[in-house]
């Protein structure tokens, strides 16, 4: 790959802020290729060039792919001065610039990809490829009798929002997998709401050929393993 900066280089994988890095050269924390460097701006190349900071060897990725089982309580943003946010569910990345593909409401479990890769999120997001999400939903009253037929059509929720054909699978009066491509703002309570009733608990399970890893717990999260990534790399 190209040369980058080293202080560029150890800001993007979150070792600290550019100001922080320069501080820690000054002190002789920092080596490449055996020689302490003091000067951050020197050019290295990750693919050759070995960098350690404070004893520690730094490797370098471009894209990282972590699968979270988010749990309610945790709003889908890199940072909130309110909220507690699904960034901080995650302790070992080695990229600083992940972000949410996608987002989940507050009070959402289930299946979310933080990533870095911009236009995997992209493709994975936008309507026209029409990437299936699937959840799991939980109702506080009996669905209707054509609520599949209805849903199947094509829904009109409210003055902003007619969902495009998507497919309900009952699997009793107030339970239900419900698949669908968009990503409308509450899409999923909206559409319920539009068959009669409330969401009490809602959690994703798909996106695409991605599904959460049922031995992941609430709060938990993982790397995508190689065939994940390739299946999704092929959407």
């Amino acid at each position: 790959m190209a040369s980058l900066r080293l202080d560029k280089l150890l800001s993007e994988l979150g070792v600290a802020t550019r100001s922080e890095i320069k501080a820690m050269a000054k002190k002789g924390r920092i080596s490449v290729d055996g020689s302490v460097i003091k000067d951050t701006s020197l050019k290295v190349d990750p693919d050759v060039n070995s960098v350690f900071v404070d004893g520690r060897q730094i490797s370098y990725i471009n894209y990282e792919y972590i699968m979270l089982n988010k749990p309610a309580g945790y709003i889908s943003a890199t940072q909130d001065g309110r909220q507690k946010t699904v960034l901080e569910l995650v302790s070992d990345n080695i990229r600083n610039d992940l972000f949410p593909a996608g987002r989940l409401d507050i009070d959402t479990e289930g299946l979310l990809l933080l990533t870095n890769d911009g236009a995997l999120s992209h493709r994975l997001l936008s309507p026209k490829h029409h990437v299936d999400k699937t959840y799991y939903v939980e109702v506080d009253a009996d669905l209707p009798g054509d609520a599949a037929s209805r849903i199947a059509d094509g829904i009109y929720c409210d003055e902003e929002l007619t969902a495009l054909p998507g497919k309900l699978e009952i699997i009793d009066n107030r339970r239900c997998y419900l698949t669908i491509h968009e990503g409308k703002f509450h899409q999923v309570k909206r559409m319920m709401k539009a068959l009669g009733a409330e969401v009490t608990y809602l959690k994703r399970l798909s996106m695409g050929p991605l599904a959460l890893d049922e031995g992941l717990k609430c709060g938990e999260y993982r790397r995508l393993n190689e065939e994940e990534l390739k299946l999704l790399k092929e959407l």
